[in-house]
């Protein structure tokens, strides 16, 4: 007989990340959970984001990592709120921990709430946030080969941003073959080419936000 220990830890970080879904949606804001492996290029990007989007919109973010708390750090000098999370050796974020950070936050009229997960491509697709859109990273680095890799991170993401396209002519990755694979395994996948560092790219992104948060308020 087999006991599947996992699956009592499953259910109740499904029934906190229904309360914190639940709560932040009733007070209108807009939630992401942002996934990749390390190095990315996650906060990056997120430097990138809060800094076009801090003028339009109020925004906070919610870092992941194992040890330090130097995103953190990084994101809160573009003037928005940052919390950290350390997780001491856990390979992901889980509900509660998005719970206890929320309590260090201002949500009062908070229109965008990101949260920046541990570096990663496996663990964290196995646990809700409360967050209303699952929003995969890759690098063009990494391989044009992760769909067939990791299909479960593919199979629950939302969307798919290609980061670092302006290495495209110095890598092996085909893009042709990366959106073929990653449509198999996810024909819904939004897919935004990007490069965080330069720019290139980046408004489909911030437009994609943009009508996401505005579709949230309109809901109510």
């Amino acid at each position: 007989m087999e006991i599947d220990v996992s699956r009592p830890v499953l259910e109740s970080n499904f029934q906190i990340a229904g309360q914190i879904r639940q709560d932040l949606v009733s007070r209108g804001i807009f939630v992401i959970n942002m996934m990749s492996s390390p190095g990315a290029g996650k906060t990056t990007l997120l430097e990138r984001t809060v800094e076009a989007l801090k003028g339009e919109l109020s925004l906070a973010v919610i870092e992941g990592d194992i040890q330090t708390s130097r995103d953190a750090e990084r994101i809160a000098r573009h003037g928005v709120q940052a919390v950290q999370i350390n997780t001491r050796g856990a390979c992901h974020l889980d509900a509660n921990m998005v719970r206890e950070a929320l309590a260090s936050l201002d949500l009062d009229g908070l229109d965008l709430l990101i949260v920046e997960n541990v570096g990663n491509l496996v663990c964290p697709a196995e646990f809700e946030l409360g967050e209303q859109a699952r929003v995969m990273l890759l690098s063009t680095p990494e391989g044009d080969d992760k769909p067939s890799k990791y299909p479960l991170m593919f199979r629950i993401s939302n969307v798919l941003i290609v980061n670092k396209i302006d290495l495209l002519a110095h890598v092996p990755f085909s893009m042709e073959a990366f959106r073929r694979d990653a449509g198999l395994i996810q024909p819904d996948l939004i897919i935004f080419e990007l490069s965080a560092l330069t720019g290139q790219g980046l408004e489909p992104w911030l437009d994609w936000l943009r009508a996401r948060v505005a579709e949230r308020k309109a809901a109510g």
